[in-house]
């Protein structure tokens, strides 16, 4: 199975939770709602979840070995990076934009 398409949702700025994901395996199956969390320095992903009527939550979707977890951490973790990069060049050249007009 291969990672087809990777789409940072939302970015968030404050707190531990720093993206919502989805991401497209083999151009046919996506998966939707992985979270991007950083804590303890250093970030990792969190698999959709439903809330059980004890509270606790379950995993909807998740991998099932090692090796593709990392696979698929790197890559959303690397599609973050990507997408935090370009927001905050959009906004350096929004920025510049301004001043450039306001001269």
């Amino acid at each position: 199975m291969q990672i087809t398409d990777i789409k940072v949702r939302k970015l968030f700025d404050e707190g531990p939770m720093k993206a919502v994901v989805s991401v497209t395996f083999d151009g046919q199956l996506a998966v939707h709602d992985i979270k991007v969390i950083n804590a303890r320095d250093r970030f990792f992903i969190v698999m959709p979840s439903r809330k059980n009527p004890d509270e606790t939550f379950r995993d909807i979707v998740h991998p099932i070995n090692a090796q593709f977890r990392a696979s698929l951490e790197s890559a959303v973790i690397e599609a973050y990076t990507a997408a935090l990069e370009a927001a905050e060049n959009a906004v350096e050249n929004a920025d510049e934009a301004e001043e450039a007009t306001s001269v």
